[in-house]
C-alpha cells in the first residue's frame, strides 16, 4: 500500500473521549477470530443486540458483508486475506473513535494481521475474542456448505482445508464454541467486559 505525500491529518474539533461520555460507554473493537463454522458472527450479532438494548453504541461488521461492498474487489488469496483484514482494521479503528463499540466477525487466519490491528488501537481498546471450535465441528456443520465444496476441490485456498488457521496465543476471551451455545458465548463476553469496567449493565 502506497500512502499519497499530498495529505495531511486533519484533527476534529469533537475528541473520542467526548463521544464516550456523550454515549456512557468504553469504545473498543470486539475481534471475533475463528475457523468457518465456529459460530463467530451468530455469537457476534448476539452479542451486539445484547449491548444495544443496555444502551450502548454498538455495530458488527461480518466478513461476508464486508466482501459484498468495501471488500468487494478482494479475493480470497493470502495477500488479499491481508488486505482485507487490514482495511477492516482501520474501519474499525474510525468507530471506536466515534465512540462506538464495533464488533468484527472475520476468519482473519493469520496472526500478524491480527497483532497489526492490536497496534492501530490503544491498549485498552481490542479485545480478541477465539471462537474455539474444532475442524472436526466446523465441518460436520458446515452451514453454508463451504467445506463440502473445498473438499470437492471448488474452493480453493479454504481456511482448515488447504489453508491455515492460526490460533490466539493469547487471546483476551477464549470461546468453547463446540459446546456452548451462542447465547452462553455472548455471556461470557459480556462478563469480561463488565470485569474491566468497558460497560455496565
Amino acid at each position: 500500500m502506497t500512502q499519497s505525500s499530498n495529505v495531511t491529518w486533519h484533527e476534529q474539533s469533537i475528541t473520542k473521549q467526548e463521544r464516550r461520555e456523550r454515549n456512557g460507554h468504553h469504545s473498543l473493537v470486539i475481534w471475533f477470530t475463528g475457523l468457518s463454522g465456529s459460530g463467530k458472527s451468530t455469537i457476534a450479532n448476539e452479542l451486539a443486540r445484547r449491548l444495544y438494548e443496555n444502551g450502548v453504541q454498538v455495530y458488527v461488521l461480518d466478513g461476508d458483508n464486508v466482501r459484498h461492498g468495501l471488500n468487494g474487489d478482494l479475493g480470497f488469496s493470502d495477500d488479499d486475506r491481508r488486505e482485507n483484514i487490514r482495511r477492516i482494521g482501520e474501519v474499525a479503528k474510525l468507530f471506536t473513535d466515534a465512540g462506538s463499540v464495533v464488533i468484527t466477525a472475520f476468519i482473519s487466519p493469520f496472526k500478524e494481521d491480527r497483532s497489526q490491528v492490536r497496534t492501530l488501537l490503544g491498549a485498552d481498546e481490542f479485545v480478541e475474542v477465539f471462537a474455539d471450535c474444532s475442524l472436526e465441528q466446523c465441518e460436520a456443520r458446515d452451514p453454508k456448505g463451504l467445506y463440502k465444496k473445498a473438499r470437492k476441490g471448488e474452493i480453493k485456498g479454504f481456511t482448515g482445508i488447504d489453508s491455515p488457521y492460526e490460533e490466539p496465543d493469547q487471546p483476551e476471551v477464549r470461546l468453547d464454541s463446540s459446546a456452548k451455545n451462542p447465547a452462553e458465548c455472548a455471556e461470557d463476553v459480556l462478563r469480561y467486559l463488565q470485569e474491566k469496567n468497558y460497560i455496565r449493565l
